[in-house]
């Protein structure tokens, strides 16, 4: 394996503007206990979903933040249930919290729906790996957001295309390409970048949806029709269906680009996208700065401080791709 620091692929990703460094912690307790709701997919018994919270806390507590203390919890798991998500971002706004944080973005749709029920639209909503959130309507603009909401994006639709050029390097042969995305409004941006590179990189697009494990097997089942088919899996499609895509992908020998670490480490081909604990650790910044009096409006949406090329090299052999050196040579992590 072998790691670096920040990587430019396949031409040159710019990473995006460096976060700035926290304040320094706070020592004293401060007036009051404020009160945080937490709405996310991913459990507490999840390996990535405790490490994102524990990188939240960490950032929380490195500027003087302490649950029980200063700081009281509420957490509510909803999985990929959308009821669930409307009848817990519902209890969570009805318990009347200073803040509420969003782990990706359907939590940010139903926390900011959940809001507006009750007319509480100025209570101040930070999220953490959202997707699109200027396409899918939760912010006006990026760079000021202009309503409650702001937070970290765990990818910029800008760079979707890369997506393309990387499947097209790793297997030059492939002209169909199956794009698995969400049928919801957000990640438009993503879709857009890809038809507008699709002639540039000479092959055909074909959406699929991913409403559930049935649709998603007849879909690619569909869509396979030879060697020159690839897949892939938009960083919309975060976790659920990990095993499931890296199964039929091995079934179908399909080449497939994921926007997820994760997708690698479980026998997926490769992958091109941004560390997913991080952006918590980030969201600490801007809660703690929200919490002593700073609006969401002056804190513009970012996007990852760095992308991450993974690549798994058994799952290559497997499937008889010769990986091209450039590729190798850009790689942040070899699985072997």
């Amino acid at each position: 394996m072998k790691r670096r620091e920040f990587i430019t692929l396949l031409g040159g990703v710019a990473a995006a503007p460096p976060f700035l460094a926290p304040l320094a912690a706070q020592a004293q307790p401060r007036d009051g206990m404020r009160r945080i709701g937490v709405l996310t997919g991913l459990s507490a018994d999840d390996p990535e979903g405790q490490a994102r919270r524990a990188a939240f806390l960490q950032g929380m507590a490195a500027l003087g933040w302490t649950v029980s203390r200063d700081l009281k919890m509420d957490y509510r798991v909803a999985g990929r249930d959308p009821e669930r998500y409307r009848e817990y971002a519902q209890e969570l706004v009805a318990l009347r919290p200073d803040l509420l944080l969003a782990g990706g973005t359907p939590a940010v749709a139903a926390l900011q729906a959940a809001l507006q029920q009750v007319a509480r639209r100025t209570v101040p909503v930070v999220f953490a790996n959202a997707t699109d959130p200027a396409g899918g309507g939760y912010v006006a603009r990026l760079a000021r957001p202009a309503r409650n909401t702001t937070g970290f994006m765990n990818f910029e639709a800008r760079f979707a295309w890369k997506w393309l050029e990387l499947l097209k390097q790793i297997a030059p042969h492939v002209t169909r390409v199956a794009i698995l995305r969400s049928e919801t409004s957000t990640g438009t941006g993503q879709m857009e970048a890809l038809q507008a590179a699709r002639q540039r990189f000479g092959v055909e697009l074909t959406s699929l949806g991913d409403h559930d494990t049935r649709e998603i097997e007849r879909g690619i089942a569909a869509f396979v029709h030879g060697p020159n088919d690839g897949l892939i899996v938009t960083s919309q499609l975060e976790s659920i269906h990990r095993e499931q895509l890296v199964t039929l992908a091995a079934r179908y020998r399909l080449p497939a680009v994921y926007g997820f670490r994760r997708y690698v480490t479980e026998g997926g081909l490769i992958s091109f996208g941004s560390d997913q604990v991080e952006p918590f650790r980030r969201a600490a910044a801007y809660v703690d700065r929200i919490l002593n009096g700073e609006r969401p409006i002056a804190l513009p949406v970012q996007g990852p401080a760095k992308y991450e090329l993974v690549l798994n090299m058994k799952t290559a052999r497997a499937l008889d791709f010769d990986v091209p050196a450039s590729v190798l040579a850009r790689a942040d992590e070899v699985i072997e």
